[in-house]
């Protein structure tokens, strides 16, 4: 039962309509992962963390955490004390996927938090099937308006600690398109701090 699930994620990342890269796994952080997660390989987030340093999803735009690696962060390192709130994966555009309860003793659903609206939305989906969406092809039409003529090759050269910062920012009226706008690699740390504290002084987070 144990390998159920990578077998599931693993059959995904073969047949995805764009390149998927599966990071190496260390097997002493995965595990000390798993147990500050209090979760085992049969979940499909477990089967990532034991199985997966992260996963690099087209050319690099979607990182989905995992064990961790080198300049990706494992799954608990980004887990926030006294805050309902697990951080899954991040873009290149720095924005974050966090595994919430949509209200106090709900069922953890998957939410967004995206440069051009600053604001946490609600997806709807639980971990697993968020997950195959974005594996099986849903990260094309997800990020369609954040996209610009020849993203690929800069994407591509961008290295997993860092995204793209642009200027004028994608929330703005004048940044909405991605291709006149300025853009540059920096931390991504820093990058979805920058976000997060716009949203703030906007009073949207």
């Amino acid at each position: 039962m144990e390998q159920s699930a990578w077998s599931e994620i693993s059959a995904l990342v073969a047949a995805a309509p764009y390149p998927v890269e599966v990071l190496p796994a260390d097997p002493h952080r995965a595990g000390a992962c798993l147990a500050a997660l209090e979760i085992t390989t049969r979940s499909w987030l477990g089967a990532v963390v034991a199985n997966s340093g992260g996963l690099v999803v087209d050319h690099g735009w979607l990182r989905v955490l995992g064990g961790g690696h080198d300049g990706l962060p494992d799954v608990a390192a980004e887990m926030v004390a006294g805050v309902d709130r697990l951080v899954v994966a991040f873009d290149v555009m720095g924005g974050q996927f966090a595994w919430l309860p949509a209200e106090p003793g709900a069922r953890p659903t998957v939410h967004y938090f995206g440069p051009e609206d600053l604001a946490w939305q609600d997806l709807e989906l639980g971990y697993g099937d968020w997950l195959e969406a974005m594996l099986a092809g849903a990260v094309t039409g997800f990020y369609e308006g954040l996209r610009w003529p020849g993203w690929e090759a800069e994407v591509a050269g961008v290295a997993l600690d860092q995204g793209i910062s642009a200027l004028p920012p994608p929330w703005t009226r004048e940044g909405k398109d991605l291709s006149t706008v300025s853009r540059k690699p920096i931390r991504l740390a820093e990058l979805v701090s920058v976000h997060e504290e716009f949203a703030r002084q906007l009073g949207s987070l």
